[in-house]
């Protein structure tokens, strides 16, 4: 037993140990430099920029906020797909659940279908017309 109680660290060693240990934790302040951002802000003002302009375009915002809906409607698909077969498998042969879980299974593709079709409509038909303008502003 005394072999291991000198390999006890003492209380007042222990105590330093958490005290240099939080104070290495601690966030201590930074005083940063002033790179100019003031007057960069200032130069984009005076050059049309309004203080809110990010690096994307319209048309990229445009295309995240589809992709964004298109990802809640497969979200949705999903959700309706998984209630419609827990439905079915808990229907126990009764005919009333089946055919709500049919109906739902149904409603559910026409409205994948319908939501796909229209994107896909639409993509091909902008794809055209871009490529159609830009054409016509070359040959000018």
């Amino acid at each position: 037993m005394k072999l291991l109680y000198c390999f006890r660290p003492r209380r007042t060693s222990l105590g330093l140990a958490i005290v240099l240990l939080f104070y290495c934790l601690l966030a201590m302040p930074v005083h940063a430099q002033n790179f100019g951002m003031q007057e960069a802000g200032k130069a984009a003002t005076y050059g049309g920029y309004g203080e809110g302009t990010t690096e994307t375009t319209f048309s990229e915002t445009l295309g995240v906020t589809i992709k964004l809906a298109l990802s809640l409607v497969g979200a949705i698909f999903l959700a309706l797909m998984v209630y419609a077969g827990y439905l079915w498998m808990t229907a126990r042969g009764e005919e009333e659940p089946i055919n709500k879980a049919k109906k739902i299974i149904i409603a559910a593709i026409v409205g994948l279908v319908i939501t796909v079709g229209a994107y896909s409509v639409t993509d091909y038909v902008l794809v055209r017309i871009f490529s159609a303008v830009n054409e016509a502003s070359q040959k000018k």
